[in-house]
């Protein structure tokens, strides 16, 4: 039997943008993944997807028009169960072979074609049937009806049928949009399928205005696409359109000339992809005047309303020309152009409006305005929250102070400088929530405040720490680009952080509606890159600290909770920073060896993990590595020891070599820990590796004499202490 390829196209009304490529790839995957589940298509299948505006489509290729019937052999009950002393069928056996549809017409012979099996301890009974392969007409219903059913729709329809239902205009179906039409061809033959109250055929509809024909027949199922794009003129394939897009939208900028590109964004071309059937790019243009404006709004504006590609030339700056991506191709574009440009007219004049308004009032005459905004019902407002970021920054200035050797004059002065513009940007960060701008665009906090910062003549470092106190906002974004801003976007995070955990507003699942993963990631970075000399509990526990006024005002559970949820603050942290370190090329060995000691200092933690690596390729390794998690097994055991030695008592020639070689190592390593030089103090610990291997091959460590069991106990917690402070090397044994 030979196999012929596969169209199946749901024709529908408009499908929602931003979910419209996550459809497509489901409804083709889910139907291809049915019809194998049925045994209608093998390994040598391959599916292509189309999403278009009006439609969802899948090319599956390798069909058969029926599936092979399947031998299966299942199991039926225990011997003992299923026949009597003599051999005959219990009426428990009879019943089993009459719901699989057997013979029982003649019980003997029934039994008699039964297989017999050990089946663990018991014998039981197996019966061979032959299943009947699905045809595809019965098998692609089936994959038709679950592939809809499982679709992640984002909001279902419902709506009526008018035809081939029960009742016309009374019986209902559920869908992401009402659909119009199905189409179902294997080879050149149409597949008698229905859904939706859709019977199957070969005709579907083109562009809405620039069809060539209507409707468009399908000849057959390989030429789907070509056929709807020269009748229909619709470019079927996601990513065909998405790619003809990209290349109209460079093609059109460098048409502009002077260096200029069309803003980069994924998600603004996955969606305009989503828009149109057949892209046509237009050069559009707005008045030079609006340049005024920042360019984030306007960017911002032309992108989220009106689906406009900005145009940014050589030095990264918006002129003001704007690409269109056009679902018509008209002969003369100019009316096309003309209204485009009519439309973002008023969104580009309400912006400069509310750029013009929102100056007029400083950032500081807006601070108490903050204090009318909930922040949240147990937390307090937005001018408790800028208080408290502004209490938690003074907190790390004066860390960072005690952390600075020498503490020169100079350096003092430097850090009184960073105290008085942490304290003014951290009191001022928020107040960009009350403006016109922000409240027309949320994504533009922080943004604005640097520009209306500047407005307000104040110093330049206070006016970068405002608007880049939110970064970094995802995942690859940039760091504050100064130390004002470094340390107020640590406090808001840690704010938020401890806050949230405080009142048990944890994560779960997917769930983080307070983006606390991010913040904490957050954190993480700024900690490791800008390098700063903070211990993560010491700055935990001063977030802590700013709380204080407001746990006053809650009752003692509250309290409580809130001092019980902190320890889980700091695991979540290190749980992060496990997770970016793996995705950073670490193995899981080398992250949990150096994460295991909890290492307070984020910043020395690339250095440990390149220390650790740089000891596991040495010989004495791996001998080390398993000695270290045989010492971590014998201390467990005697939790109460602790590491001292008395020479007196050692009486092994093993146990004194391995005490005289730790005085001449350990020094060495500590000193080499104390100047930051990781790598070379794990090295330095690699000469122990002889004295230790003799020790354990000489040493009986639980001696019967209490005092040498408990001086080689002490031994080996000293030796545990002295190799461990970079890392549990215990955790590198295999």
């Amino acid at each position: 039997m030979t196999t012929k390829n596969l169209l199946v196209e749901l024709f529908v009304e408009e499908l929602p943008p931003k979910a419209l490529k996550k459809l497509g790839d489901a409804f083709a995957t889910q139907l291809a993944d049915q019809l194998r589940a049925l045994g209608l298509i093998n390994g040598d299948s391959v599916t292509t997807a189309y999403a278009s505006p009006r439609r969802l489509a899948a090319h599956v290729s390798h069909v058969w028009l029926k599936a092979a019937d399947k031998a299966v052999q299942q199991k039926l009950m225990p011997v003992t169960v299923g026949l009597h002393a003599d051999g005959n069928a219990t009426p428990a056996l009879i019943k089993k072979l009459q719901a699989l549809g057997a013979d029982v017409s003649n019980p003997a012979a029934a039994v008699a074609a039964l297989k017999r099996a050990p089946d663990g301890k018991t014998e039981a009974l197996f019966y061979d049937s032959l299943i009947t392969g699905a045809t595809l007409d019965t098998g692609l219903q089936k994959a038709l009806e679950e592939s809809i059913r499982l679709l992640p729709i984002p909001k279902v329809m419902s709506y009526q049928l008018e035809r081939d239902c029960a009742l016309p205009g009374w019986s209902s179906v559920n869908f992401v949009r009402p659909a119009h039409g199905l189409v179902a061809l294997h080879g050149s033959t149409v597949v008698p399928v229905k859904v939706l109250g859709l019977t199957a055929g070969h005709t579907t509809q083109g562009h809405r205005f620039e069809a060539a024909v209507s409707p468009v027949v399908i000849a057959d199922a390989d030429s789907y696409a070509d056929t709807l794009r020269t009748d229909g003129s619709v470019v079927a394939s996601f990513a065909e359109r998405k790619a003809e897009i990209a290349r109209q939208l460079a093609a059109a900028a460098a048409k502009v000339g002077g260096g200029c590109t069309a803003i980069d964004d994924d998600a603004l071309l996955d969606e305009v992809t989503a828009l149109v059937e057949r892209p046509n790019v237009l050069i559009c243009q707005f008045e030079k005047e609006f340049l005024d404006v920042p360019q984030e709004c306007l960017i911002l504006t032309m992108k989220a309303n009106q689906k406009y590609f900005p145009l940014l030339d050589g030095h990264g700056k918006l002129t003001n020309q704007f690409l269109v991506v056009s679902n018509i191709s008209p002969a003369d574009a100019s009316a096309v152009i003309g209204g485009n440009e009519r439309v973002v007219r008023p969104r580009l004049a309400d912006a400069k409006f509310f750029f013009d308004q929102d100056r007029k009032k400083t950032l500081a005459s807006r601070v108490d305005g903050l204090a009318k905004v909930v922040y949240h019902n147990k937390l307090g407002t937005q001018g408790e929250r800028a208080q408290r970021v502004a209490d938690i920054g003074a907190l790390i200035v004066e860390q960072l102070r005690n952390a600075t050797v020498p503490y020169t004059a100079h350096a003092k002065d430097e850090m009184d400088v960073l105290a008085s513009k942490v304290q003014q940007a951290a009191t001022l960060a928020k107040t960009d929530l009350l403006t016109d701008m922000v409240g027309e665009f949320p994504e533009l906090q922080g943004i604005m405040g640097g520009y209306y910062a500047r407005h307000d003549g104040l110093r330049d470092g206070v006016a970068i720490a405002i608007e880049d106190h939110y970064k970094p906002r995802f995942a690859g974004d940039a760091l504050p680009r100064n130390h004002t801003g470094s340390v107020v976007a640590l406090a808001d995070k840690l704010e938020t952080l401890v806050g949230m955990f405080g009142i048990g507003n944890l994560p779960t699942g997917d769930k983080d509606p307070f983006a606390l993963r991010r913040h904490a990631l957050g954190v993480i970075r700024i900690l490791t890159e800008a390098d700063f000399s903070l211990n993560l509990d010491a700055i935990l526990a001063n977030a802590a600290r700013a709380f204080g006024s407001m746990l006053e005002l809650w009752s003692d559970k509250e309290r409580a909770d809130f001092a019980a949820h902190q320890p889980k603050l700091q695991d979540f942290i290190f749980e992060r920073l496990a997770g970016s370190l793996r995705e950073q090329g670490y193995s899981a060995q080398e992250v949990d060896a150096v994460l295991a000691l909890r290492p307070q200092r984020l910043g020395d933690v690339a250095k440990r993990l390149a220390a650790v690596r740089a000891f596991a390729v040495l010989p004495e390794a791996p001998a080390l590595a398993a000695a270290n998690k045989r010492i971590s097994n014998i201390l467990k055991k005697a939790p109460e020891v602790d590491a001292h030695v008395s020479e007196i008592l050692l009486l092994e020639l093993a146990e004194k070599a391995l005490y005289a070689a730790m005085q001449d190592v350990a020094p060495k390593a500590q000193a080499q820990l104390a100047q930051g030089d990781y790598t070379a103090s794990l090295q330095t610990l690699a000469a122990l590796r002889a004295p230790v291997d003799a020790f354990f091959d000489e040493v009986m460590v639980n001696a019967d004499q209490m005092d040498l069991r408990l001086n080689r106990q002490g031994l080996l917690k000293t030796l545990h202490n002295a190799m461990n402070r970079v890392a549990d090397l215990s955790r590198l044994a295999a």
